[in-house]
């Protein structure tokens, strides 16, 4: 046997750590053998995880679908149409002063090719604002056959010529959503098939020079306290990090996107933003290793104040990990509601848009008060059986 490499953990130049062999016999101690993968785009994935997880800033997620985006234009009475959308999606892009708060946006596919009424392209726009384009890759769920009524994630098939075509249009990040649900188990076979499915999506996204957020939502749905939660969530992603482990991810190179930790929906109780922060981050520090470098959280329905009040909560004392967010409907709410597809309020909605983001900015940082919050925002926006 050859004698035995070894390349220091957590350097930039070798960052991929394979399994160990080990062989030896009565005359010789044993020796380490490490097999490295060095991906070709090891460094500038490193580099993309940290812009994205920089102080202060986080996520904005514009990724929905045609569809879902058609919900959230019809409730403000517009039409579903590409122009529409369009519309909506460049108001949000074109946000002076975005950059500040927001340090990456993930996009639909429809969103990362198209361009402002000008010319300019949507990818010219977030990198003018220091923001990292990413791309939602992921095709939807679908039943999990065999299963508790539960749900598998699509869209593995054709992902590495995918995610080179969104490199080479600009994107340097990656979405793949898939979710688990309490009230139905969850069953072991939707369990492990989210988590190989995810650590599957992200090797292939590094292979292609994409940072993968790894995104394995515990739905808010259920009338479950908050205990019950925890011991789903630390199920979930011990397998997770099992799989990202077998499929040879680079941890420095990757983002979560996880669910806080937090009685169902419909539970009696509502915890405090102080027993959110304490479940949620007892969940990461036993499941998360430290070389991740950012934590995005989702929203998944809770209010915008409550969203950002949690978030300040985690952020109360030094963590591990860069922990932010990246949402939503607890981004664009407000911008929503007040832009009511009006061109006269595009500066208002943009306007509501920072202060939402200079809300989770200063929450990131652990200095928000929801002193002078109106009550739009209290408002909750959990959907039983939501979909995308």
């Amino acid at each position: 046997m050859a004698s035995a490499s070894f390349v220091k953990p957590n350097t930039l130049s070798s960052p991929w750590i394979g399994q160990r062999s080990f062989a030896h016999t009565s005359a010789s101690p044993p020796r380490v053998s490490f097999a490295i993968r060095a991906g070709a785009y090891s460094d500038e994935l490193v580099k993309t995880a940290k812009s994205v997880a920089s102080p202060g800033r986080g996520i904005l997620a514009i990724d929905e679908s045609n569809a879902t985006c058609g919900k959230r234009l019809a409730s403000i009475g517009l039409d579903n149409t590409e122009d529409n959308r369009q519309a909506y999606r460049q108001l949000l892009l074109t946000t002076p002063g975005l950059g500040d708060y927001i340090s990456g946006a993930i996009l639909f596919e429809e969103t990362l090719y198209q361009s402002t009424k000008d010319g300019k392209t949507f990818v010219d726009c977030l990198r003018d604002a220091n923001i990292v384009p990413g791309i939602k890759v992921d095709k939807g769920l679908s039943p999990l056959p065999g299963s508790n009524d539960e749900s598998w994630c699509q869209g593995l098939d054709g992902l590495a010529s995918r995610s080179a075509e969104y490199y080479k249009q600009g994107a340097r990040f990656a979405k793949w959503r898939t979710v688990v649900s309490v009230p139905c188990g969850p069953s072991a076979l939707a369990v492990k098939e989210a988590a190989w499915g995810l650590a599957r999506y992200a090797a292939i996204s590094q292979e292609n020079g994409l940072v993968p957020i790894v995104e394995p939502e515990i739905l808010l749905d259920g009338d479950h306290p908050i205990e019950r939660t925890l011991e789903v969530a630390e199920k979930v992603w011990s397998e997770v990090f099992f799989y990202l482990a077998q499929n040879n991810v680079m941890l420095e190179g990757i983002l979560l996107k996880p669910s806080m930790v937090t009685p169902g929906a419909e539970h009696k109780n509502k915890a405090s933003p102080e027993t959110v922060a304490e479940f949620t981050l007892t969940m990461l520090k036993r499941r998360v290793p430290p070389a991740v470098p950012g934590i995005m959280f989702l929203s998944g329905g809770q209010s915008e104040a409550e969203a950002t009040l949690n978030l300040n909560a985690m952020n109360q004392s030094p963590n591990p990990w860069h922990v932010s967010f990246s949402y939503a409907r607890a981004l664009q709410n407000s911008v929503l509601r007040t832009w009511q597809g009006k061109p006269e309020k595009i500066e208002a909605s943009q306007k509501a848009l920072l202060v939402r983001a200079k809300a989770n900015s200063l929450a990131q940082l652990g200095k928000y008060s929801a002193e002078g919050e109106n009550e739009d925002a209290k408002k909750g926006m959990f959907v039983k059986g939501y979909t995308y």
